[in-house]
């Protein structure tokens, strides 16, 4: 039924989108008026490499939006997590400082923090598979665009694209000397401070680049404990590329990437729930919203946390969160004829030691010590010909990914007085939960797959698009539990391989030069794997299954009014199945929270982005998403979560922003902008309890940019979350320890910033 009305509705909307584009074609062909000055201007035109060759992104039958350098700066794009709230249907958020962002599309991602786990959405850096969630985090910053595919894009990108794919590209060398110097302050003593330069070494024959960033602020909270700001940046990333071009056939780019983080580890604002009076308790049994902050709920210590403000937090331990990553890529392109082969070859070491307070409290409760390493080596092979009525591209995919962990807890250290004894000097008692609990593992993956897709012209307006991929995956396991570093409580040794093939069927049609309609249907699949967080049972770690989805979709993209107007439509309907989600289980006589294929969900929704340009110098600009997103068949022991919304997953989003350049007599112009985002309320997990939600949120930001005549000096004012929102952006609970761990976005930020173009 369901499937039916989007197919009505998504019907409606294309034959809508087709007569008002045949009726923009029709007056386009009535006598010209007279040329305005206002009528020469049109949108701006954006190329894409999202099917693997280079494409005006209206000709892409795809949802997909390409954010630009320009755009990227003005919204202060810095990381992945600073795109959150920007591109129709995309969410992003982070419990942590460095790594692990959590990435949705249309709902469609995972939220778990271990660097085992795969998001259902790809994150890919210049063409490379960021695979490692620990890698991901790295800073934003010379880059030429950022492209957001929205729905499975598995036979180009491969598995773990569910959801949809995140291509970044970074600005390649050129043969003109050119280059840049960006200096900006803001609240909390912010400095963000970029550069770049690069031109020819050899003319025409060998060019660089270098790129670095450096950023830092105080910190947005601060510690009640020590008075110390916490939540603090300190940044550190360089880029150099050399660009080779032997003869006009060939292209090869080298490219060498450093980044390091050495700010706070995050410091969440800790929620007690064991009520200590029968008055502060709710009708769940734990504390009662009225009685948050009164004192009268505490954990499992007897702290509570009284203070309202979400940016005042009572911290024994203020740690860090050390991330150094180290990346190599090597792309080629030869032209042979109508052919062109592509490789790519890549390395990546990423690690990361965070220490934090988890309970966030100035008791010893539980202390984590985050220490893990993750390297991978990726080849890609592709022959692709983009010649007559069909264009095609064929490859190969190799990838091995190595994740070492040495991972800790240690919990419940202040009641270690009480068990001390001649025998038991330091305390622990692991009975009791006491004692500092280690997960040490290695898991290797070799990643194998083949994949073809075509485009072909059935006639010079209609185009059928059929593309396959077999991936495979080869996982082996070695993990123990360990009990104050050297009593191995238990130990398990597994390989399995997960394998499944993706695939696309699509057409789409062009009803005029400017406008086409497009439908497809894609199938798609998240890897299966092992658990890679702290098992209390051997029973944990047994491996789970491939997540699978089929998805239907289509879509019009329009240029319309002489391309001042741009309005693309998009709807979509999911069959998802084998959702790789949380799920308390009886597993060998042992209640176990594991990370299984628990669940099934049908989701659907649709999606319009408007871009339109009145008067030349004035852009508007307009997103919006609804998204049905909610468990069909979701049961754990005791529970039942079917019907639920899924995490992270908001039934309504907008984005929008508007823009006007002023133009000077001394020919420098002033540029004011203002960009408004809302989304409705989302959960944090998949119970849908009140506590881990977030209400509806607004978003404002702004910037008045001055630029001089010659083009070579920019400056200007800048503000992000300008009504001072503080929302949430992650909440975690830890049930048995009676606390809930609160990440707020960062308050109202405003700042100045001077940049220097050569």
């Amino acid at each position: 039924m369901r499937l039916r009305l989007l197919g009505t509705s998504a019907a409606a909307l294309l034959m809508a989108a087709s007569a008002y584009a045949q009726a923009q074609e029709a007056d386009a062909g009535a006598p010209a008026q007279a040329e305005t000055e206002d009528a020469v201007a049109v949108l701006e035109q954006i190329v894409v490499t999202a099917q693997k060759r280079s494409e005006n992104v209206q000709e892409v039958p795809i949802a997909i939006t390409a954010l630009s350098s320009s755009t990227l700066e003005k919204q202060r794009v810095t990381n992945v997590v600073s795109l959150d709230n920007l591109v129709p249907g995309l969410r992003i958020a982070a419990a942590d400082a460095a790594a692990n962002p959590k990435i949705f599309i249309r709902g469609s991602g995972l939220n778990d923090f271990n660097p085992t786990s795969s998001s259902g959405v790809g994150l890919y850096a210049d063409g490379v598979y960021i695979g490692s969630p620990l890698a991901q985090f790295a800073t934003f910053f010379d880059l030429d665009r950022v492209e957001v595919l929205r729905g499975p894009q598995g036979t180009l990108y491969g598995r773990n694209t569910t959801g949809g794919a995140i291509n970044v590209i970074s600005k390649r060398p050129t043969f003109s000397p050119e280059g840049y110097a960006a200096l900006e302050y803001g609240t909390f003593n912010a400095v963000d401070a970029t550069a770049a330069f690069g031109g020819p070494i050899v003319e025409d024959k060998l060019a660089f680049r270098i790129a670095a960033k450096y950023a830092e602020d105080d910190g947005f909270s601060t510690n009640a404990a020590t008075g110390h700001d916490v939540n603090f940046t300190e940044q550190y990333a360089v880029r150099g590329s050399l660009l080779f071009t032997p003869d006009s056939d060939t292209d090869v780019m080298f490219t060498v990437n450093r980044f390091m983080n050495r700010g706070g580890a995050v410091q969440p604002k800790s929620r007690a729930l064991f009520p200590s009076a029968p008055e502060a308790a709710g009708p769940d049994g734990v504390c009662a919203p009225n009685a948050y902050r009164s004192g009268l709920c505490t954990d499992l210590l007897g702290y509570a946390d009284t203070n309202p403000d979400p940016y005042k937090v009572d911290s024994n331990l203020e740690g860090l969160d050390k991330v150094d990553l180290t990346s190599l890529m090597l792309s080629v392109d030869r032209s042979v004829g109508d052919l062109t082969l592509t490789s790519i070859t890549a390395w990546q070491d990423v690690k990361r030691n965070a220490q934090e307070n988890t309970d966030s409290s100035p008791l010893q409760m539980i202390e984590s010590s985050y220490i893990n390493q993750q390297t991978e080596f990726s080849q890609e092979l592709r022959l692709a010909s983009d010649v007559g009525a069909l264009q095609w591209v064929v490859g190969a995919y190799y990838m091995r990914d190595t994740t070492d962990s040495k991972s800790a807890y240690d919990l419940l250290r202040a009641y270690r007085p009480f068990f001390v004894t001649p025998e038991n000097p330091n305390g622990a008692s692991p009975e009791n939960s006491i004692g500092v609990f280690g997960y040490p593992y290695e898991q290797t993956t070799d990643t194998y797959a083949i994949f073809g897709q075509a485009d072909y012209e059935l006639t010079p307006d209609l185009i059928l698009t059929t593309g396959l991929r077999w991936s495979s995956d080869d996982k082996t396991m070695d993990y123990a539990r360990t009990i104050e570093e050297s009593i191995v409580q238990f130990s398990v040794k597994d390989s399995k391989t997960f394998s499944d093939w993706s695939g696309k069927v699509g057409l789409k049609y062009n009803l005029s030069d400017l406008s086409n309609v497009y439908a497809s249907y894609s199938r798609g699949y998240k890897s299966g794997g092992f658990f890679g967080g702290n098992a209390d049972d051997a029973s944990q770690i047994q491996p789970y299954a491939n997540e699978t989805v089929n998805a239907y979709e289509v879509g019009s993209k329009s240029d319309l009014m002489g391309q001042r107007l741009r309005l693309n439509l998009s709807g979509f309907y999911y069959d998802y199945q084998d959702i790789q989600a949380y799920s308390t289980v009886l597993r060998d006589g042992v209640t176990v929270q594991v990370l299984d294929n628990a669940a099934s969900a049908d989701m659907y929704g649709a999606e319009a982005e408007l871009t339109y340009m009145p008067v030349r110098n004035l852009d508007l600009s307009l997103g919006m998403a609804w998204l049905h997103a909610e468990y069909g068949d979701y049961k754990s022991l005791g529970d039942d979560y079917s019907g639920n919304q899924m995490p992270q997953a908001p039934k309504y989003s907008l984005t929008s922003r508007a823009q006007y350049t002023f133009e000077m007599p001394s020919g420098a112009t002033i540029t004011p902008s203002v960009d408004i985002s809302y989304r409705s309320k989302v959960f944090f997990d998949s119970t849908e309890r009140e506590r881990l939600s977030d209400p509806e949120l607004w978003l404002v930001g702004a910037e008045l940019a001055m630029t001089s005549a010659s083009g070579h000096i920019e400056g200007g004012f800048w503000g992000r979350n300008l009504t001072d929102e503080a929302y949430l952006t992650s909440a975690n609970p830890i049930d048995s320890l009676g606390v809930d761990l609160l990440t707020y976005s960062r308050p109202r930020s405003v700042g100045i910033f001077l940049r220097y173009n050569y």
